[in-house]
């Protein structure tokens, strides 16, 4: 399947809108809870619904850009401009807050399945969808705890890898040592290149297309939002960080006198 021009397709812009929506709110509830220290006690991230809610903010975002891939006009250029974020992103929470920097997370990985999926694509397309597609999932199932030292999905652990391939701390590939890495936002290339992929194949399985209706009054909001998921991610935290500031100092020292 060719690239497809850049048309609107709403469904598209929707789930991404729905995705950025639960970021918005599971980022506030955990700068919230874990940065400034506010009583929240449904929220902790070691549960498993709270776990099961970031895996879909994460699944989604992931799985949709490797399906939108085939809609960009200039692939290169969008990977580019991504990295060029990421990097932005990394200085930024380094300097101005150095426990929670993030050296490789969902952006690093999205600009590397970019511009990596630009320079396979001749292979990629040799490779029936349908099978790309099962095999993509099949690896990422796989390697989901490659990053913690384990073959296997979430706590299905199918065998321990030896911990010699972890001493180079090659943490962008997904073999850090965790010992001495951390990131507040950890996104791999292993195993999330294969969600990407994954989504990938899914376009040329189902291929995008634009439905013949516009999107209904209800779900327009979410679209708005979906069309703009670069600049909103970019911009959240800083919002979100600012604004929560701004409410705790106003609390402590107007309002309680």
């Amino acid at each position: 399947m060719r690239t497809l021009p850049q048309d609107r397709i709403w469904p598209v812009d929707f789930f991404r809108g729905l995705a950025l929506a639960n970021m918005l709110v599971y980022h506030f509830m955990y700068d919230w809870v874990y940065i400034f220290s506010l009583p929240a006690a449904w929220y902790d991230v070691g549960r498993p619904g709270i776990h099961a809610w970031q895996q879909y903010i994460c699944w989604s975002f992931i799985l949709l850009s490797g399906y939108s891939w085939h809609l960009a006009r200039r692939p290169l250029k969008n990977g580019l401009t991504v990295a060029g974020c990421a990097a932005l992103l990394t200085a930024v929470t380094a300097l101005a807050l150095p426990s929670e920097a993030i050296w490789w997370g969902v952006l690093h990985l999205n600009a590397c399945a970019v511009l990596l999926t630009v320079l396979l694509r001749p292979l990629l397309e040799k490779i029936p969808p349908a099978v790309g597609f099962v095999g993509a999932v099949a690896l990422f199932l796989l390697t989901d705890q490659l990053p913690w030292g384990y073959l296997g999905f979430e706590r299905w652990r199918l065998a321990a890898l030896p911990p010699a391939l972890y001493r180079a701390n090659l943490f962008w590939l997904g073999l850090p040592d965790l010992s001495r890495f951390t990131s507040a936002d950890y996104f791999p290339l292993l195993p999330w290149l294969f969600l990407f992929w994954a989504g990938w194949y899914a376009a040329r399985l189902w291929p995008p297309r634009a439905p013949k209706t516009p999107a209904p009054a209800a779900l327009r909001g979410l679209c708005a939002l979906g069309r703009r998921s670069l600049p909103v991610y970019m911009l959240h935290q800083p919002v979100i960080y600012g604004g929560l500031w701004a409410g705790v100092w106003l609390w402590r020292h107007i309002l309680q006198g």
